[in-house]
């Protein structure tokens, strides 16, 4: 479990800097100039340490020079702030494939209702699509608190409400179709 916490923070390195410095600064310039150097300092390590990099550590950091130093040169964080949505985006349009969680599901979902990790699926794509647009709407206010409410509030908090759900509908269906 710890190494998957370590990957998800170094997956969110730049994101993870990009709020602690605007936390503590209130100043979204410096956070995203921050952002981005730290970025390119981890992408830096990675390769001198022999790390193998795939396309999305180079699609990401290409992201974020490109919103940040958007960002940067307009003064406008609404660059920097939609970001994450292109994340929400692309893991609900792959959540969209058939059967993608059939692989997560233990044996007794799949004997007794393999049905339901197809349409838990394309609920997941939705929710993700779904958070993507609010990630998007929020930046388009220019409100950080209101995007910083939405993105490490409403959004975690959708995606474990979702879970949540899930768990007891597979509990009560698989149940009464085993009985």
């Amino acid at each position: 479990m710890s190494a998957v916490f370590r990957r998800l923070a170094g997956d969110f390195f730049s994101t993870i800097l990009f709020v602690v410095v605007w936390m503590a600064t209130d100043n979204v310039l410096v956070a995203t100039a921050v952002a981005i150097a730290g970025a390119v300092a981890q992408f830096v390590w990675a390769k001198r340490s022999g790390y193998e990099l795939g396309v999305i550590s180079y699609a990401s950091l290409a992201l974020v020079v490109l919103l940040g130093g958007a960002t940067l040169v307009t003064g406008d964080p609404r660059f920097v702030l939609v970001k994450p949505s292109l994340a929400h985006f692309g893991i609900g349009a792959i959540m969209l494939k058939k059967g993608w969680m059939t692989r997560y599901m233990p044996p007794k979902v799949m004997e007794f209702a393999p049905d339901l990790p197809v349409a838990a699926g394309y609920w997941w794509a939705a929710l993700m699509i779904a958070v993507g647009a609010g990630v998007v709407a929020t930046a388009a206010t220019g409100d950080l608190k209101l995007w910083g409410a939405f993105v490490f509030g409403v959004a975690p908090a959708a995606k474990v409400l979702a879970f949540a759900i899930q768990y007891a509908v597979f509990r009560i269906v698989i149940g009464r179709r085993i009985a």
